[in-house]
């Protein structure tokens, strides 16, 4: 029984809760500020409404989405949400909202407004935030400019700082450092801007409004003094009407801004928070997110106030970088030989200390952006490093007043600056499109074409094979080719633009391009959700239809629409006349056309995005396709074209006794379908099936009644956790979980998630840290080798250098999912190798044997629940039960039970982590069947088994005679290598395994019995539940039509009636290679044959001049075949590539066997 005392949770206390502790992220705080305010005004009697408005983007860019979400629970707090079609539009909805009284029809006291947008929302808003500005707010209204800046570009086209875009609107601004903050500024910041009639801006960060912690949220503790010290002008300083550009101009920089700096003294904004007294000798002044990785680069240093004190060292928070509040400061800085400045990107308030301190009689020296030499310290570009501010810090303290445990500590942290230490990532988890994008089609143009990206999704088409290169800020897609046409040989482009865009302000830029008369195809990717952001809806009614009657309107050459449902675009539908529609099949056709017409042409593509799909099929919106696809891996060659044709990472490799094949990750899959383009007859759709759950085969109590309770690991100031995992698998649930569970015991916690684009099945790491008491987090960043424990969900992330970075050797505990996920590039590479092996050594150099455990946690629970998605969780339970969670289980599973989402499916996977953890041996011994997809297939034992296996496969493929001949020719070369080789047998392996595969080529009769012998429904019995239908799809030579401009047989879909007729094709298989064989006579079979004797042929020519020098170069060529995969032109393809290697490499066999003269040439095939 637990002894802790625990908070009674509930998940709406983040915004209903009104004293106490609330558990919630900065982007939730945003969502509640409002609703504060609302409430504060009312107690002092004033009758006031808010409104928000402004554009998403990261950081701010689950902001609107979170809005939607507590939409009615805004409204009863008289709070209106109305999304900005644009960022400057927005801003002057906010100004309107500051002139609802001027003219006495207002319905309220007031309206406190907020606008918010990304930095480069901020820059384009500037004419709107400056108009604004100056006009003022009203009295009892104000405004809080949210500034979502992204200093390092995680998910940006530009680093951005918006400060400065502030100080020249003359927008005073505020920047918190923490959740607390953000509601404490929020609330103070329309104080403020009701005060002196200025806008406030509200600096949002990463570090600070995509954190999590657990924040008092009683609105009682801030007490809003108003300054005593100011005089203010006889009208006030509040908006007005009428108004003059004069007046304003004279209100802000005489009255407004001395205005805000006496708000800001009078509430003790800035303030220091050591203030040691007159033995200091050297003060540090933070800022924000800076703020944040000095209190981290302390804690590194070992130095806490009381330390700080005995060392000389004042510390000085700032809350308002601009104005800068000068008594503060100047006070601060008596005494001071030095002043060190912590603050990430361009100075702001260094040069403004500077300037106060210029005449003032202490006169310490400021370092900052450049040292006391005048040498770079903190550089303006990238973000601020904490080791490299505790070094710098540390060694100034030195050289004050030396201090042996300082020194050691400062040795350890130079040591972690050197990141060449670290070992080069073999393999790195890059975003890319979900599985089912539509942007995985719709980015594809025709050969010789170029596209160019624009914002959003389809910006990460860059690093695919998409022939897409350069792009330009939100709205002016394709304008850049306005200047470049004139002056390049080029003819045309196309412009991806996405419909959000295209919304946003693109329209502009396309009306720009119809104006100056270039050739350039605008593909407007209509995925009715705008996806980058977390898919929220447009900002107002549009459809294809009225896209193509704008387009039409604009003046665009010709408007055509490509769909993956073409059939809703009829005319009936609205869609004009004038207005083609295609299936999306036909999009390579459709482009090579468009392209030759002169002018700007439109090509709607139009395909709902599939992660937004997949939401509102959860949700019961839209209606969730019984279908299924199944890849029938004995027919699979591994050829890689289905990966190729649908860029999905949910097709992935399988590896079995045959070779590497494909099998489809039912767990990921978005029922695209696109897969089922690949040139292939393994594809099966299953229609009616579900997945099969395997939990009810392993019933949850037998003989689990003893499961211990761990020792939980102890609490030294904080504990720290980091989650390595992949954007899009729940990695960021897990912290929350843990994060809920701390603040559950009443515990210290602070969360913070590092997405970025890589929400996009990228690398993500959440660093949480648990303390104590809530003021033991100064800063949830977790730094270089700071970390307790690391739960890695994901081989390829934890593999990194971010995630190496935090492990302390010989400290740092690591629980690793040893699952093989394959990054986004197997798409294009058939044969990518996945670096398991190297990873796994790379981490144990690091964090050493003993501190690691890895363990197949995608396939433990596959075979025990039946759905990856639970993985991690899975691992968080085998973590628990290791002894590395310093939490209570109770509170885990209660944190699970709050979250409300799948909460069995999350416990039982929870629980058999710990099952896991605590008898692996036996949970390993019940999941030992294949799992498919996340097991190899046990290898043959040995070479004759292996020989044997597959002369048993060639009898039944043809008969006893066909298995013979491959005997014959296997046991021929291992009697010679014997000899000439002695004791080696990698050549006849080689031949075992090619010589097969030759043989066994894949024509209409094999893959007939390979759907009917028995195997192939086995299979599928285990994978689906239900009454199901099977279709098969297929393109039979004798009755497929070839498609016009690619040459390829189109695939028909086949239904139950083609097993039977398989059958009987199966028993006529005595019929192949003979006269009557009505396959028989194609190109490819003809081929297949040709490749059989040509094998023969070059293994007897390698036997001929075998000897142990060119072995090796014997056992590669020997291998050639596994270059030959796939069928029809697919094959043919790999053949002529497999036909040139072979002459090469037969040149230099032959040179080094000294024996080239009368060897029979084998290049020709018939």
């Amino acid at each position: 029984m637990s002894a802790l005392e625990k908070r009674s949770v509930t998940l709406d206390d983040k915004y209903t809760l009104r004293e106490g502790y609330a558990f919630m992220t900065g982007i939730q705080a945003l969502v509640r500020l409002p609703m504060v305010q609302r409430e504060l005004d009312l107690q002092a009697g004033h009758n006031t409404a808010g409104y928000i408005s402004g554009y998403r983007g990261s950081p701010l860019g689950g902001f609107d989405q979170q809005l939607e979400l507590n939409k009615k629970l805004l409204e009863e707090h008289h709070v209106k949400f109305q999304p900005g079609v644009n960022e400057d539009l927005a801003a002057t909805a906010l100004w309107g909202t500051q002139q609802a009284e001027l003219r006495g029809e207002g319905k309220y006291d007031g309206i406190f407004g907020i606008w918010y947008g990304k930095g480069p929302g901020v820059d384009r808003s500037g004419d709107a935030l400056r108009h604004a500005n100056y006009a003022g707010t009203s009295r009892l209204g104000g405004v809080l400019a949210l500034m979502g800046d992204d200093h390092t570009a995680e998910s940006s086209t530009t680093c951005n700082q918006s400060e400065f875009a502030m100080v020249d609107a003359m927008i005073p601004v505020l920047n918190p450092s923490g959740v607390q903050e953000i509601i404490d500024y929020g609330i103070l910041g329309w104080a403020l801007s009701r005060y002196s009639g200025c806008w406030v801006g509200l600096k949002c960060v990463h570090d600070t409004v995509e954190a999590t912690s657990s924040i008092n949220v009683d609105a009682e503790r801030l007490k809003v003094e108003i300054p005593n010290d100011f005089n203010f002008p006889e009208d006030g300083l509040n908006i007005r009407f009428p108004d003059t550009p004069h007046a304003q101009d004279r209100r802000i920089h005489e009255f407004k801004i001395d205005a805000v700096r006496s708000f800001c003294r009078a509430n003790k904004l800035d303030r220091t928070i050591w203030s040691v007294g007159g033995s200091a000798k050297i003060g540090v002044v933070s800022v924000g997110k800076s703020y944040l990785d000095t209190r981290l680069a302390f804690d590194e240093l070992g130095v806490d106030e009381a330390v700080a004190e005995r060392l000389g060292v004042r510390l000085y928070k700032v809350a308002m970088p601009w104005p800068l509040e000068p008594e503060g400061i100047l006070e601060f800085a008596q005494g001071l030989d030095l002043i060190i400045v912590v603050e990430e990107k361009r100075a702001l308030i260094e040069p403004q200390i500077k300037e106060l301190l210029y005449d003032a009689l202490s006169h310490p020296q400021v370092i900052g952006k450049t040292d006391e030499t005048g040498k770079p310290l903190f550089r303006t570009a990238g973000a601020l490093d904490p080791n490299h501010i505790a070094v710098t810090i540390g060694l100034r303290i030195l050289a004050f007043q030396g201090d042996a445990k300082l020194k050691r500590r400062l040795q350890e942290m130079e040591s972690r600056l050197d990141s060449s230490l670290l070992p080069r990532e073999s393999i790195v988890r890059l975003p890319y499109f979900c599985s089912g994008c539509p942007h995985n089609t719709s980015t594809v143009v025709p050969d010789g074409s170029i596209a160019m990206a624009g914002i959003g999704c389809h910006y990460m088409a860059q690093w695919m094979d998409r022939d897409t290169e350069g792009f330009t800020h939100m709205g002016a897609e394709g304008s850049n080719w306005i200047g470049q046409a004139p002056f390049s040989t080029r003819k045309h482009i196309f412009q991806n633009i996405g419909d959000g865009t295209y919304f946003h302000s693109g329209i502009m830029a396309i009306r720009a391009a119809i104006s100056s008369g270039i050739n350039i195809t605008y593909k407007i990717l209509f995925n009715d959700a705008v996806a980058m952001t977390g898919g929220q809806g447009f900002d107002g009614p549009m459809t294809v239809q009225s896209i193509c009657q704008q387009m039409l309107a604009e003046g665009a050459k010709q408007v055509t629409v490509v769909s993956d449902e073409p059939e809703k675009y009829s005319q009936s539908s609205g869609v004009p006349a004038s207005v083609k529609v295609y299936d999306r099949k036909d999009l390579d056709l459709v482009q090579r056309e468009i392209r030759e017409i002169e002018g700007v042409t439109i090509l709607i593509y139009e395909q709902v995005c599939a992660a937004e799909k997949r939401r509102r099929r959860k949700r019961g919106i839209i209606a969730d396709p019984p279908r299924r696809i199944y890849i029938n891996d004995e027919v699979c060659e591994g050829c890689g074209d289905c990966g190729l044709k649908s860029n999905c990472v949910s097709v992935l490799p399988l590896e079995t006794k045959f070779g590497r094949k494909r099998v489809i990750d039912q767990s990921a899959c978005n029922k695209d379908y696109s897969c089922v383009n690949g040139l292939c007859p393994s594809f099966v759709s299953v229609i009616g099936g579900k997945i099969r759950k395997n939990a009810t085969y392993f019933k949850q109590n037998d003989d689990w009644s003893y499961l211990p309770e761990p020792k939980l690991p102890e609490i030294n100031g904080t504990y720290n956790v980091v989650l390595a995992g992949v954007g899009g698998t729940g990695i960021l649930t897990i912290g929350a979980l843990l994060g809920m569970a701390a603040h559950i015991e009443k515990k210290g916690v602070g969360i913070l998630d590092m997405i970025g684009l890589a929400q996009k099945g990228g690398a993500v790491l959440s660093h949480l840290r648990i303390g104590n008491n809530p003021e033991d987090i100064h800063s949830p960043r977790i730094t270089s080798q700071g970390a307790d424990l690391v739960i890695g969900c994901d081989l390829v992330v934890t593999g990194g250098q971010k995630t190496l970075s935090v492990i302390k050797p010989g400290h740092t505990k690591l629980v690793v999912n040893s699952y093989e996920m394959f990054t986004g590039d197997f798409t294009k590479n058939a044969d990518m190798l996945f670096p398991s092996l190297k990873i796994k050594q790379t981490i144990q150099e690091i964090a050493g044997m003993d501190n690691i455990e890895f363990l197949d946690a995608s396939r433990l629970v596959t075979a025990l629940i039946g759905d990856t998605i639970v993985a991690n969780i899975f691992i968080l339970g085998f973590a628990f039960q290791r002894g590395l969670i310093p939490l209570e289980h109770s509170s885990i599973e209660q944190a699970i039970e709050i979250n409300g989402m799948s909460v069995g499916e999350n416990k039982n996977a929870f629980l058999w982590g710990r099952r896991t953890a605590h008898d692996g041996k036996r949970v390993r011994e019940m999941t030992a069947s294949i799992v498919e997809g996340f097991r190899l297939e046990d290898q043959t034992e040995g070479l004759d088994e292996l020989i044997q296996h597959r002369a048993d496969v060639l009898t039944d493929y043809q008969n006893k005679a066909y298995a013979q001949r491959y005997l014959q020719l296997v046991e021929r070369v291992r009697t010679i290598e014997n000899d000439r080789v002695l004791g080696s047998t990698d050549l006849t392996e080689a031949v075992a395994r090619y010589y097969f595969k030759l043989l066994a080529y894949k024509d209409e009769y094999e893959v007939a019995r390979l759907y009917t012998n028995g195997d192939f429904v086995k299979k599928i019995r285990d994978r689906f539940d239900g009454d199901f239908v099977l279709k098969l799809h297929l393109a039979p030579p004798l009755f497929s039509r070839r498609d016009p401009n690619t040459g390829e047989p189109i695939k028909s879909a086949y239904g139950p009636w083609i097993f039977p007729a398989m059958k009987i094709l199966t028993r006529l298989k005595f019929l192949r290679g003979k006269a009557l064989d009505p396959f028989g006579k194609t190109k490819e079979r003809h081929m297949e044959r040709q490749l059989i004797r040509e094998y023969e042929q070059t293994t007897e020519e390698l036997l001929r001049g075998l000897s142990k020098n060119n072995h090796a170069l014997a056992i590669v060529i020997a291998k050639i075949p596994e270059q030959i995969r796939g069928f029809d032109l697919v094959k043919q393809q790999h053949v002529e590539s497999a036909k040139s290697d072979n002459q090469e490499l037969l040149k230099q066999f032959r040179n080094s066997a000294g024996n080239t003269a009368g060897l029979k040439s084998v290049e020709t095939a018939s």
